[in-house]
């Protein structure tokens, strides 16, 4: 596995070692010693997988009381990923960093916990999986608005298509939004 440091910091681009033949491919996805060299030492409890249709902006979603890292991928289609940094403390508090992630390019994004994290799908579908390190925890969950001027974040929309939930479309300003030490 290829750990890429991004510009904002303590998020990692993962890139697996694929092999493969006209059998079809076997790749690693997790190997708990790897990451906690390059991402540190977290411990996964929870796997979710999430599947949505072209233009579904799912974000930008945090847990304040109860943090949660996440180690993200998709197995089917296409999304752009994006963190937010909402650690005070953090050189890069406010920044962004956004990433294509596919079923061709295999590719993972960690979100270290303090992050705010969305995707926007740009396939006809996708499926989102993605491991937690803290548990799902509904009434600590805060939705950072996805087109907030501030944090800025330049989503590929296609043709204004962006389909949201309420919570999303309701989403906090970033000068509105709890953040951490």
């Amino acid at each position: 596995m290829e750990y890429i440091k991004l510009s904002v910091n303590d998020v990692f681009l993962l890139t697996p070692r694929v092999f493969g033949d006209e059998r079809g491919f076997f790749m690693e996805t997790f190997r708990q010693s790897e990451f906690v060299e390059h991402c540190g030492d977290c411990q996964f409890v929870q796997d979710n997988h999430s599947s949505s249709s072209k233009g579904i902006l799912r974000g930008l979603h945090y847990q304040h009381k109860q943090p949660q890292g996440k180690l993200v991928r998709v197995t089917r289609g296409e999304v752009f990923d994006v963190a937010v940094d909402m650690r005070k403390s953090s050189p890069t508090f406010g920044q962004w960093v956004g990433a294509f992630l596919s079923e061709s390019n295999k590719q993972m994004l960690w979100v270290p916990p303090g992050f705010a994290h969305g995707f926007y799908v740009t396939s006809e579908m996708a499926e989102f999986q993605y491991k937690c390190t803290d548990y799902y925890a509904p009434g600590d969950e805060y939705s950072l608005r996805w087109d907030d001027p501030t944090v800025g974040v330049k989503w590929p929309v296609q043709n204004g298509d962006v389909k949201l939930s309420d919570k999303d479309a309701n989403g906090l300003a970033f000068s509105d939004c709890p953040y951490f030490d």
